[in-house]
C-alpha cells in the first residue's frame, strides 16, 4: 500500500477535470463550443465532489459548426445560436477558481484542453495559470502494455461504462473523473507513485501562460 492520497500535498489539492468540444477552423486555432469541469478533493473518506460547471459556448463568425461537428458531438448551429459567447462562459468559469487555493487541472490528453484555454486566456486568466495533469502518460506509466491510451480504450480497460452522450463536454468530464480516480487508486495501492510531487513529474504539464518567456535577442 502506497502513500500517494496520503501526501498532505495531494489531500490539499483540487483536481479539476475538463473537457471542451471545439470546432476545428482552416487557419485558426480550435474554438470552443462547450465546456465542462467538475472539482474534485480526495479527503480521509475517499473522493468528495466541491463544484461542476458547464455550458455551450458560441462559436465565432469564422469558426462555424460543421457537419463533421455535428456528428461527433451532436451539437448544431442553432443550438449554439443564443449561446453564451466565449468571454461569458469562460469568464463564469473562470470565477469558480478561488485566489490561493490550489488546483490541477487534469484532462485526457491535456494538450488539447491547454490549447484551448491558451487561445482563450483573455477570457479565464485564473484558469490559464493552472497547470494540468494528463491521463495518458499516468496510463502509460500504470498501465503498460495496452494497444493504445485513447479514451475509449482506457474506459474499457478500467470497466467504465461508455456514456450515450459521448463526445459531449460532461460526458466525457463524468468519465474521465471515473478513470482518473482509478488510476489514483491504482498508484496508491501500488505504491509506485508516493506524493504529488510524483504524480506531476510523471503526468504533469505546465500551462502555457506559466512557462518562460523569451525576452528577444541583443548584440553583443
Amino acid at each position: 500500500m502506497g502513500l500517494l492520497t496520503k501526501d498532505p500535498a495531494f489531500q490539499a489539492m483540487t483536481f479539476v477535470i475538463i473537457d471542451f468540444e471545439t470546432t476545428t477552423p482552416t487557419g485558426h486555432p480550435p474554438q470552443p463550443i462547450e465546456v465542462a469541469a467538475r472539482a474534485l478533493r480526495h479527503e480521509e473518506g475517499g473522493w468528495a465532489q466541491r463544484g461542476t460547471s458547464a455550458s455551450l459556448i458560441r462559436p465565432p463568425d469564422f469558426a462555424p459548426v460543421t457537419p463533421a461537428d455535428t456528428a461527433q458531438t451532436g451539437l448544431t448551429a442553432e443550438q449554439l445560436r443564443q449561446a453564451p459567447t466565449p468571454a461569458e462562459a469562460l469568464g463564469a468559469l473562470d470565477r469558480r477558481f478561488t485566489p490561493g487555493t490550489p488546483y490541477l487541472l487534469v484532462a485526457q490528453h491535456a494538450a488539447t484542453e491547454a490549447n484551448v484555454i491558451y487561445t482563450q486566456r483573455e477570457h479565464c486568466p485564473a484558469l490559464a495559470r493552472v497547470d494540468l495533469l494528463d491521463t495518458i502518460p499516468l496510463a502509460k506509466h500504470l498501465v503498460p502494455g495496452l494497444v493504445n491510451y485513447k479514451l475509449d480504450t482506457l474506459l474499457a480497460h478500467f470497466a467504465i461504462p461508455q456514456p450515450a452522450d459521448r463526445h459531449r463536454a460532461f460526458a466525457d468530464v463524468d468519465v474521465t473523473a471515473q478513470l482518473f480516480q482509478r488510476l489514483i487508486a491504482l498508484a496508491h495501492e501500488s505504491g509506485d507513485l508516493n506524493d504529488l510531487a510524483a504524480l506531476v513529474k510523471t503526468a504533469g504539464r505546465t500551462a502555457k501562460c506559466n512557462l518562460p518567456v523569451q525576452s528577444g535577442l541583443f548584440d553583443l
